[in-house]
């Protein structure tokens, strides 16, 4: 069986990502690193709505955790193997460059990018024998497109997702994988809680916010078969807020 597995699933954007992939009748595992209580939420909403779903904790900036997760996982589904990876995790430290910290630094790339690295090398190694083919998305964002200030540190870290996204497409295409980066503008999640709304979304042409059902529908059909011959691009989803 195919599953489809989302890091930094239990909220946000990557819930709305699980959801959305398990409505179209992926099984899908449900990646977090420390917040259970909300992946079980997520979970049971799959569940309630006749879906299949499990989870599976693990830091994916630690490739040791990485490695002992998808171990079991794998002992667990002999006959199965993830075709879909939506690697979504990724954390904010903002502040201007000057009074960002060594740790500010090394957290956001270690998730973000680090992160990437990992869990797409381990999974890689199924999707590619025999052409057994699969589809990997990777979160970026409107910051690895034109930068924002005070985030040198998560600019840098989706705009080498985006190059990687496109070195790796051209690794993997006659595999029957393939690989795009989804970048979303202002999203109303958890993580943009934080930001002045109220001005930020002058700038946006739609005049709001996106919601993250609507980045969940774009990653979903990047999954799907009707996307196939869509590999190496870098999707922009931002309410018409042009870099």
């Amino acid at each position: 069986m195919k599953y489809a597995l989302v890091t930094g699933g239990s909220r946000g954007i990557g819930r709305a990502v699980a959801l959305k992939l398990a409505a179209q009748g992926w099984p899908v595992v449900i990646n977090y690193r420390s917040n259970q209580e909300a992946a079980q939420a997520t979970l049971d909403e799959i569940v309630a709505t006749g879906g299949r779903g499990e989870l599976l904790p693990f830091d994916v900036s630690n490739p040791q955790q990485t490695d002992a997760a998808m171990d079991r996982w794998e002992k667990d589904h002999p006959d199965d193997y993830v075709a879909v990876l939506v690697n979504n995790a990724g954390i904010r430290r903002d502040t201007v460059m000057f009074m960002m910290t060594d740790d500010d630094w090394h957290s956001v790339l270690d998730t973000t990018l680090n992160g990437f690295f990992y869990i797409t090398r381990r999974l890689l190694k199924h999707m590619m024998p025999r052409k057994r083919g699969g589809r990997i998305i990777n979160m970026a964002s409107l910051s690895g497109l034109k930068g924002l200030p005070g985030q040198a540190n998560y600019s840098a870290a989706k705009a080498a997702l985006i190059g990687a996204t496109k070195a790796l497409a051209q690794e993997v295409a006659a595999r029957n994988i393939t690989v795009n980066a989804v970048a979303p503008g202002f999203i109303a999640t958890d993580m943009t809680s934080d930001l002045d709304e109220a001005e930020l979304k002058k700038m946006i042409p739609v005049g709001r916010f996106g919601r993250p059902e609507e980045v969940a529908a774009l990653t979903a059909f990047l999954a799907s078969d009707e996307a196939a011959y869509i590999t190496g691009q870098a999707i922009s989803i931002n309410g018409g807020l042009y870099t």
